[in-house]
């Protein structure tokens, strides 16, 4: 990590003073911290301080004459590699999802296009407040990175999430986002003229028109994979049920509900170099659909009866087959609440694929914005650490790119 850099925007809180051991950690590891200090963090850590640990020069004021000669806000907030807000108040988290810029701090990251991450700190009601989750959601919805805070007892005296996570997580997770960029810098189009294919998201299954059989199923990671694979130079075709998601603006995307219908696109998307079936695709569906809605309390006797199903098409089975048009890289994932890697071992051969993505959905990981998965090859399997999805998505990125690498970039089919 040497000779990065990163822009530490310093908010007011209790939870600023540990902002001076993260500067310290960082220097071990030989990142640099340029700082701001809002006039609220002036209450708790000095620039004084500040600027002995990291031995910079400490911003402070936007209408700081000497500041704006030396080193214009503009500059400042395109002069690192990462801008790290630590501790976000909500306050700064409001002020940045509204595009509010009033100080140093908030015109700084209303100014730049270098990544931001925020970790948030504070009272575990203004945490919770349904306005701090909006802006939450709005912060990720931009591509701002938000950790989660700790859960814990509070300097206030309360208890629960809002805590800031402890230094060596954020540490770690500066240093994943660190590596991401690089990697990305260093060779941005390494997936050039490839074609990817991506499920995501469940499906839907009619019963009568007004109810469906379904899952609960985000979308969230297939999403964040092919923004990754698009990122990364592919040409990207994601074929999504239906998810309270915006799809990314760089792919081909294609809705679909029933589980036929995404077989059918799937299929009318190929040829493609890598099929990551990441869907969370309903194994069953009713026999026949009713064309009125049911009435059960009305003693509508078929509707009360049995629920006859009929079994879907198995689609990454069905792509990972093909003898004509199979992609070269076929992914599945197994979603699996034990024994998680012994049945993925056992999908991967059933379902003749090359890789399997393997993740452990007993807990909050449906629907949730981190994930904990292990890649399962025919000869090895590698766990990687809890992290976020779209870490995950740009780590498997990575993967795809080397099983790729000097094979030269392909020639895409013509439109």
């Amino acid at each position: 990590m040497a000779d990065k850099r990163i822009l530490l925007i310093i908010g007011g809180g209790i939870a600023a003073y540990k902002s001076l051991e993260l500067i310290r950690e960082l220097g071990r590891r030989g990142i640099a911290s340029r700082c701001i200090v809002t006039r609220a963090g002036q209450e708790f850590v000095t620039p004084l301080s500040v600027s002995a640990l990291s031995c910079e020069k400490v911003f402070t004021d936007l209408f700081d004459l000497d500041d704006e000669a030396e080193m214009g806000h503009i500059q400042l907030s395109r002069s690192a590699d990462l801008i790290v807000v630590c501790p976000a108040t909500a306050d700064l988290m409001a002020k940045a999802t509204a595009g509010l810029a009033n100080d140093l701090a908030s015109t700084t990251l209303l100014a730049t296009d270098t990544p931001v991450l925020m970790v948030p700190a504070m009272n575990v009601r203004m945490w919770e407040h349904a306005a701090t989750q909006r802006n939450i959601a709005q912060l990720r919805e931009d591509g701002v990175t938000v950790m989660d805070p700790d859960e814990g007892a509070m300097a206030c005296g309360e208890f629960g999430p809002g805590r800031l996570p402890e230094v060596p997580n954020i540490v770690a997770e500066i240093e994943a986002q660190l590596a991401a960029a690089a990697s990305v810098q260093a060779n941005p189009s390494r997936l050039r003229g490839r074609h990817a294919l991506v499920t995501a998201g469940p499906t839907r299954e009619p019963l009568d028109p007004v109810r469906f059989l379904s899952n609960h199923s985000s979308g969230r990671q297939g999403y964040e994979i092919a923004k990754a694979l698009a990122d990364a130079g592919a040409k990207v075709t994601l074929v999504s049920g239906p998810v309270e998601l915006a799809p990314p603006t760089n792919v081909d995307f294609v809705p679909i509900e029933p589980a036929r219908d995404m077989l059918a696109a799937c299929e009318a998307a190929l040829p493609a170099d890598i099929f990551v079936s990441v869907a969370a695709v309903a194994d069953w569906r009713p026999a026949q659909a009713a064309n009125k809605k049911l009435k059960v309390k009305d003693g509508d006797a078929d509707a009360a009866g049995t629920l006859k199903l009929v079994e879907n098409p198995d689609i990454l089975a069905t792509l990972s087959r093909k003898k004509k048009h199979r992609p070269d890289l076929v992914i599945g994932f197994a979603a699996e609440t034990h024994d998680v890697e012994a049945y993925a071992r056992k999908k991967l051969k059933r379902k003749r694929c090359d890789w399997i993505i393997a993740n452990d959905v007993s807990g909050d990981i449906m629907g949730g914005r981190e994930n904990e998965v292990t890649l399962v090859t025919p000869d090895r399997s590698e766990a990687w650490s809890r992290m976020s999805k779209d870490r995950v998505a740009e780590k498997l990125a990575d993967r795809i790119a080397e099983h790729f690498r000097g094979q030269g970039p392909a020639v895409l089919a013509a439109e």
